[in-house]
């Protein structure tokens, strides 16, 4: 699961940017204008029947700052993405 759903940045983050474009999700915020030091990601690949499955999820990063429900807090009722 990405931590950036537990971040205090992840509305300003421009990792969390490209990883919501990488699932084709709607955005957080159309301009982050934060830069995370350090971040790392996880890009699961799965091959599916005509397809190739991604995931991408930032497993660690610099300036991860916990701040418990914040995804759900910006996008209550939504499922939060795994």
């Amino acid at each position: 699961m990405c931590i950036c759903v537990n971040c205090h940045y992840v509305d300003r983050c421009l990792t969390y940017h490209a990883v919501e474009g990488q699932h084709q999700q709607l955005h957080l915020t159309d301009s982050p204008d934060f830069e995370p030091v350090e971040p790392s990601i996880n890009v699961n690949i799965r091959p599916q029947q005509d397809a190739v499955e991604m995931e991408w999820d930032v497993v660690g990063c610099e300036s991860f700052k916990l701040e418990r429900g914040k995804w759900s807090k910006l996008r209550p009722g939504e499922l939060v993405p795994t």
